[in-house]
């Protein structure tokens, strides 16, 4: 039987020390910088992102090594959206995994680099991946600077803020959070897979799985902004509602919520109907997500 946990913990295990590697320490002029990278990059956290890449390049064939650089890369894309979302002039949090946010350690201005060196590093590690062919890092690149970027989670971020106060609909929800949250998820999906040597077929099922996976989390993610605490969560809960946020509950209420987040586990499971044995920790991811606590 697939032992969830264990895999959680030794695949979070494998990403930290790659992230070790991809930002190492420094001495210098720019050392406080990279210290205030590494404070965030290296703080633990699900790993999810970089565990759903892995999972995606094995259930297709390929090996580990394969999507190790891209891992590191969306981790550090991640990393660096947390730094700038806690910043005062966006979602003004104090508290993230349960240790001070990177701007109340490091002052705004170094919070603000970090995040950006972040981001930039990221694409510098993912363009040296050692044992894929160049065609496909570049094709991989390309899509993960438009889930980053403009057209992905920064415009979802803009959908998000311009929307505080103002009630949405339905659907304008699920397109901003397909954005802001969804657009890492399909692209984590998405790049692992294609670096595992996904074939057209896999890659069409994997993304139905991985924007059904991302709306999921993005649904629990704001049932537990109202039902946990902060102790649970490692950072403020209740924020949503303070700042006039649109979220699932606030606009379906808790149960139907709950309902559309099983809904979404349930299609992503669905999508992954012709693969194997080897997809079986993104199946059980789909679950984790759904019910997951903290």
């Amino acid at each position: 039987m697939f032992e969830l946990d264990r895999y959680l913990k030794e695949r979070a295990s494998l990403v930290e020390r790659l992230l070790d590697a991809a930002v190492p320490g420094s001495e210098g002029p720019s050392a406080r910088l990279n210290e205030a990278m590494r404070y965030s990059l290296l703080d633990g956290g699900k790993r999810l992102r970089p565990i759903l890449a892995l999972a995606a390049c094995e259930a297709v064939g390929g090996a580990i090594d394969d999507a190790a650089s891209f891992a590191c890369a969306v981790e550090m894309i991640h990393t660096y959206s947390l730094i700038h979302d806690d910043l005062p002039c966006m979602d003004d949090d104090d508290l993230r995994r349960g240790r001070p946010t990177n701007h109340k350690v490091y002052g705004e201005a170094l919070a603000t680099l970090a995040g950006d060196a972040l981001l930039t590093d990221a694409f510098g590690v993912l363009a040296r991946s050692p044992l894929v062919a160049p065609a496909l890092v570049a094709q991989t690149i390309a899509e993960l600077s438009e889930a980053a970027g403009s057209r992905g989670m920064v415009a979802g971020q803009v959908i998000d803020l311009l929307g505080e106060g103002r009630a949405m609909e339905l659907a304008e929800l699920e397109y901003l959070h397909g954005r802001k949250t969804g657009a890492l998820f399909l692209a984590s999906v998405r790049g692992g897979a294609r670096l595992g040597g996904a074939t057209a077929a896999e890659m069409e099922s994997l993304s139905v799985y991985a924007k059904a996976l991302g709306l999921c989390f993005q649904v629990v993610d704001d049932i537990l902004d109202v039902e946990a605490s902060t102790e649970q969560m490692g950072k403020r809960t209740g924020k949503d509602q303070a700042h006039g946020k649109n979220t699932y509950p606030g606009l379906l209420g808790l149960e139907r919520s709950r309902d559309f987040a099983r809904e979404l586990s349930n299609r992503a499971i669905a999508a992954l109907s012709n693969f194997d044995g080897r997809a079986e920790p993104l199946r059980a991811l789909a679950v984790f997500v759904v019910e997951r606590k903290l």
